[in-house]
């Protein structure tokens, strides 16, 4: 995945990130934990960025933690030791936000859908309309899920009744069946598409920007390294940080 990530880019960015904070060490010296959840979508990425902010702060690891954005919101109302929270959509943030468990949420990135079939395209899927047929085994996000939302929308907006033989709970367990040939099609995001290289085809979807995911991030209030988790969320707003994503085929918000 970094091979989508200019050199000189990551080189800026952890170059504008240096002079962000003092090196951060433990309170026994050792390393200093940074805890990220977020969305299954952003894995690529996010990687990216993590070792981008390590490499500017000395002592510190990043912990990633990537599901569906609703689990992780599950994950944070129980009491989980988050600092920072990316969701694939705002309406899980909201959630977060209801609850006074984040701080100040900004949005990012927006991500939009396309259908993944397994390379040769098997079952000739060409439309939106083709994921109706009783034919084709598809498999979509849950709706509580970002992109199952975003499917709803789209289908809707279509007319059409979509029914999927399995219902995941996250966009990487759709694309990993789909992979594994367990699908003739499944509805993905263009960046994981993207993401899949050879192991997928993408067959695009004009009916997309009828569910726009716009993505927020925002520190998790009363977060154990709350410096931290501004610092690596001002990353991700910088103009590095949107490079970044532009490089896995995140669009601006």
């Amino acid at each position: 995945m970094r091979k989508h990530i200019a050199a000189g880019a990551a080189a800026l960015a952890v170059t504008a990130l240096a002079g962000c904070g003092a090196p951060a060490s433990g309170d026994d010296g050792g390393t200093t934990t940074l805890t990220v959840f977020a969305a299954a979508s952003l894995k690529g990425s996010f990687e990216d960025l993590a070792e981008q902010f390590e490499a500017a702060h000395d002592g510190v690891d990043v912990q990633l933690s990537f599901a569906g954005s609703s689990d992780l919101v599950a994950q944070i109302q129980q009491g989980a030791p988050a600092d920072v929270f990316a969701s694939a959509d705002t309406a899980n943030m909201d959630k977060l936000v209801g609850d006074d468990l984040v701080t100040d949420p900004r949005d990012f990135a927006t991500n939009t859908l396309e259908i993944a079939v397994p390379p040769g395209n098997p079952a000739g899927v060409e439309s939106l309309q083709d994921l109706a047929s009783p034919d084709v085994k598809l498999l979509l996000c849950a709706p509580e899920v970002p992109c199952g939302a975003a499917s709803a929308k789209v289908a809707d907006a279509a007319g059409l009744d979509l029914r999927p033989v399995s219902e995941e709970q996250s966009v990487t367990d759709v694309l990993g069946k789909v992979i594994a040939g367990e699908a003739d099609a499944g509805l993905v995001y263009v960046t994981d598409v993207a993401a899949a290289g050879d192991d997928v085809e993408g067959v695009e979807l004009p009916e997309a920007s009828e569910a726009v995911n716009t993505y927020p991030i925002a520190p998790v209030a009363d977060a154990e390294q709350a410096e931290l988790a501004q610092e690596f969320v001002d990353l991700v707003l910088s103009d590095d940080g949107r490079r970044t994503l532009a490089g896995f085929g995140f669009a601006a918000p």
